[in-house]
Parts: structure tokens; C-alpha cells; sequence
């Protein structure tokens, strides 16, 4: 079970920018700004329902991209998500829709962020 996690971002103002508009249909927003004096002048956001559990970070390093999946309450959100995110400048990975090929009420929308890192919203439910 994650109790959070978190990326590395090349350009952190622009990645802010998406996943303000990404994490809001899943009832999610920036909770938390660390000050720089705590980060070592990097900047850091987190970003939850009730506490900070997705964290971005500016990093200047090369990286690997991640795949980050996010819960969402009904499958209305993961497609209001996919909506969000991709007019926040998101690139499509996979539209909303059934991946029984995990489950038989797995309903899925894959985008992929300024990055490229594959972000997701899921709902296990069955409507």
C-alpha cells in the first residue's frame, strides 16, 4: 500500500500549472508548498485530498519517467481527470473507458504530463 510518492520535473512552474487543473476533478488540489529552506532551494509541492500524498519536485537531473496512478471516486471523475489534463497540455496515453484486461470493472484514462512521465486516474467500481 503507498502512503505517498512523489516525481522529479524538469520545469516545475509548468508542471504545478497541469497538475493543478489534473488532480481537481478527483477532488485533489496543492495542499502543501515546502519552504526552500527545508529542500535545499528546490522546490516542492504536494498535492492531496485531505493530506499530501503526490509530491513534484524541480530537479535539473536526468530521470526515468514514472507511471503515478491516482483513485478516483467514480468513473465520471477519471473522465472529467482525463478532460482536465489534457486540456491542461497532457498528451493522450488512453482515453477513459473499460481495461477488463486487469479486471472486469477496471475503468481507466492514461495521459502523459509535460515530462512524458504516464499519469493515471482509475476507478474500481463498476458504474
Amino acid at each position: 500500500m503507498i502512503d505517498h510518492t512523489g516525481i522529479a520535473v524538469s520545469n516545475f512552474e509548468t508542471a504545478k500549472g497541469f497538475y493543478d487543473k489534473a488532480m481537481a476533478p478527483l477532488g485533489a488540489s496543492l495542499l502543501l508548498t515546502v519552504p526552500k529552506e527545508y529542500t535545499g532551494g528546490a522546490n516542492v509541492a504536494g498535492y492531496g485530498r485531505d493530506r499530501p500524498v503526490f509530491w513534484v519536485t524541480d530537479s535539473k537531473q536526468p530521470k526515468d519517467t514514472q507511471h503515478i496512478a491516482f483513485s478516483a471516486r467514480n468513473r465520471a471523475e477519471v473522465d472529467a481527470f482525463y478532460s482536465a489534463a489534457i486540456a491542461a497540455g497532457g498528451r493522450d496515453n488512453g482515453g477513459p473507458g473499460p481495461r477488463p484486461h486487469y479486471h472486469e470493472h477496471y475503468y481507466g484514462a492514461f495521459v502523459f504530463d509535460p515530462d512524458g512521465n504516464n499519469i493515471e486516474a482509475v476507478c474500481h467500481n463498476p458504474e
